[in-house]
């Protein structure tokens, strides 16, 4: 797609904060599979198989926290 002219600024495995670090508690991340530009919109994408109970959460916590809905391939 990229080479195709039809996305922009193609990153792969990009990490977004959910949770920050909190004294000795570890932060929470999210890593989408991919993220680009399309048509001067920023698209998230992620790949699954198999949806389970902790990538729904990251899923809900990634609208909340950053306003993005993560497209799902």
């Amino acid at each position: 797609m990229q080479k195709a002219g039809e996305i922009t600024n193609l990153r792969r495995q990009v990490p977004y904060e959910l949770i920050p670090k909190n004294g000795k508690l570890r932060h929470i991340v999210f890593i989408a599979d991919f993220v680009y530009e399309e048509n001067g919109k920023e698209v998230v994408e992620d790949s699954k198989g198999y949806r389970n109970r902790l990538y729904m959460l990251k899923w809900r916590l990634m609208l909340d926290r950053h306003g993005i809905q993560v497209l799902e391939t």
